[in-house]
């Protein structure tokens, strides 16, 4: 009988990261550093997938502690008033020709809820050494900061702006089967039960 399998994420070997475009010319890199997920699978089949994704806002970090001081206040992030950027989805798309997913759900930010679509690309399945089965994925994909409020910007005197609207999010993911770890630790107490003198 198929059930539902738990996944966690391995927060050693998960990235989540944004880039957004400088002067017009290059791009400035971040990331999240703290960050959870509650993610429930039917069996091992990623298209019939619950995912309920929460990201510290305050973790946000682009190495340079005066522009992370910058996204945190009211101007972009206002993380005295919203300190948890939220991404839940329950419809994963079929792979197409390039074995890549679309993957739907709700962004929310700064008090606004957009619905977003992502693009999966499963890195494939595997038992570590430790006999753990874990799953890695590769997220990605492009939206607009401005539908969220984060509207701050210069203007160049040569014309653009200072940082780009757009955002690209590429996160790399490692998922732990914490059904399967259950299911060993259930297996271990009962050994313990039979083990013991009758």
């Amino acid at each position: 009988m198929k059930k539902e399998t738990k996944w966690e994420l391995d927060q050693a070997h998960s990235v989540i990261s944004f880039s957004v475009r400088h002067l017009m010319i290059s791009r400035v890199k971040g990331s999240f550093t703290k960050f959870d997920a509650s993610i429930y699978t039917w069996e091992k089949d990623f298209t019939k997938i619950e995912i309920d994704l929460q990201i510290e806002a305050a973790s946000i970090t682009t190495g340079d502690e005066k522009r992370d001081e910058h996204l945190r206040g009211i101007e972009f992030f206002d993380i005295q008033n919203h300190d948890q950027i939220s991404f839940t989805a329950n419809e994963m798309g079929n792979a197409d020709v390039s074995g890549k997913h679309q993957l739907w759900g709700d962004l929310s930010m700064k008090g606004v809820t957009k619905r977003i679509m992502l693009v999966a690309e499963p890195g494939g399945m595997i038992t570590d050494l430790l006999g753990k089965e874990k799953a890695g994925f590769k997220i990605t994909g492009i939206i607009n900061r401005a539908d969220w409020g984060l509207l701050w910007n210069q203007a160049l005197e040569a014309g653009g702006l200072l940082v780009s609207e757009e955002v690209e999010i590429v996160c790399d993911i490692e998922l732990i089967n914490m059904s399967q770890e259950e299911l060993i630790m259930d297996l271990d107490s009962r050994d313990d039960i039979y083990a013991k003198p009758l």
